[in-house]
């Protein structure tokens, strides 16, 4: 896989240290973007503020988004994603510490492509993370251009 960004939506610091960790020990391969807020995910896909220069913040071929962000809840950034056009197609995996059936059913009926619940263990998370980027960036043929996705608007 050759310049694949994976662009991370998660407000808790130890969890982006422990994503960042999971990432090297998997030997990713793609390069991360971290944003904080669900705001601050849809100004990075926008190419808004910024995020405007498309070599320092790529486009993402991924977007790990968690459910419990300030601002933009990931279900709202979901939301939005879906309808813009430029947008719609881009890879969301939700990747968060619920596994209420009531948010993977909302999460799936808004157009995830997939939700997966964090695990608790360091060694499952290297896998897991390893497992989401060998088949979204390496197997999965339905990812989202650069070019696309460089001039999506909402």
């Amino acid at each position: 896989m050759i310049n694949r960004t994976i662009l991370v939506a998660e407000d808790d610091e130890n969890d982006v240290f422990l994503l960042q960790r999971a990432f090297a020990q998997a030997r990713s391969q793609a390069a991360l973007q971290f944003v904080p807020n669900g705001e601050e995910a849809l100004a990075y896909l926008r190419g808004e503020d910024g995020y405007a220069d498309r070599r320092t913040f790529p486009f993402p071929s991924l977007l790990l988004l968690d459910l419990k962000m300030p601002k933009k809840n990931g279900l709202e950034v979901l939301e939005v994603v879906r309808k813009d056009l430029l947008l719609r197609n881009l890879t969301v995996v939700i990747f968060t510490s619920s596994n209420q059936a009531r948010d993977i059913d909302l999460a799936l009926g808004l157009g995830a492509n997939s939700y997966l619940v964090k695990p608790a263990k360091p060694e499952a998370l290297a896998s897991l993370l390893h497992r989401v980027e060998d088949y979204w960036l390496s197997l999965n043929q339905g990812s989202v251009s650069h070019e696309q996705g460089s001039q999506a608007s909402v």
